[in-house]
């Protein structure tokens, strides 16, 4: 078995987390007062190919996951015209509504291949909006350093089960660090890929990390994310000069260990 991997099962097996610790379950932002504050996250949708979620991170700036602009089909790069940002979704409507001009995934993201685990690490994107949001009641979030182990967290998601209204979970924990994954104890499914992982520091939360997968480790679910400032500052620089050439595998697995009966499952959000 992989060091990475071997170090991953260690994380949570033997992470005993911050005394009296317990993560609080998901609240719907069902109304205009839950949301507020929290209406730079949206759902984007893909045609009718699927959803995930994205924040703004500046008026015409979306974060969100590589893994997101593939059809999980037939590993095909999304059409940026095809997606749609729906800032704020919620009951049949948006706060703002925007297309995208361009999408940028990080270069060294691979769609697809065996090594679904390393490539968690380059599983970003952004997304240019083909006109900027600006409102009052829309506030781009700010980004900051990575959290390290037994940091407390919130994350806001949409869902496959919860595809109509934003969730928030005000208490999660991260478990610890690899090269590049953030490996944390959030509740996160399918759509939840691109979710905002926040640090909320003096009444303001900042974004650092999203969701990149769910797995399952001897049992135990686990989130993982990306250790944001690096890849972002790449992902900027390509937006910037107008590269954006992902390399794609055309395979991919769902097991990263072959013990069937133990190890590290990986499930892709």
């Amino acid at each position: 078995m992989r060091p990475l991997l071997l170090k991953l099962i260690c994380l949570v097996l033997c992470f005993s987390g911050p005394a009296g610790s317990q993560e609080t379950p998901l609240r719907a932002l069902e109304t205009g007062d839950d949301s507020r504050g929290w209406d730079a996250v949206g759902r984007l949708n893909f045609g009718d190919r699927g959803f995930c979620t994205g924040a703004l991170i500046e008026p015409n700036l979306v974060l969100t996951a590589a893994h997101c602009m593939f059809d999980k089909e037939t590993g095909a790069r999304m059409d940026a015209g095809d997606i749609q940002f729906l800032a704020g979704w919620r009951n049949g409507r948006a706060a703002a509504y925007r297309g995208v001009r361009r999408a940028v995934i990080h270069p060294d993201y691979v769609f697809g291949g065996v090594d679904r685990l390393d490539r968690v690490a380059y599983d970003l994107a952004l997304l240019e909006l083909d006109q900027p949001i600006r409102l009052p009641s829309i506030t781009p979030f700010e980004t900051d350093a990575s959290p390290v182990a037994g940091d407390k967290v919130e994350v806001v998601s949409y869902a496959m089960d919860r595809s109509e209204a934003p969730s928030l979970q005000e208490v999660c924990f991260v478990l610890g660090n690899q090269p590049g994954v953030v490996v944390l104890t959030c509740s996160v499914d399918f759509g939840s890929s691109g979710a905002p992982i926040f640090v909320v520091r003096d009444g303001v939360a900042r974004i650092v990390s999203i969701v990149s997968a769910k797995a399952e480790v001897d049992g135990k679910k686990v989130a993982l994310g990306i250790a944001l400032a690096e890849p972002l500052a790449t992902v900027r620089a390509a937006l910037d000069s107008g590269v954006d050439a992902p390399r794609r595998s055309p395979n991919s697995v769902r097991i990263l260990s072959g013990n069937a009966t133990g190890g590290a499952k990986f499930v892709k959000p």
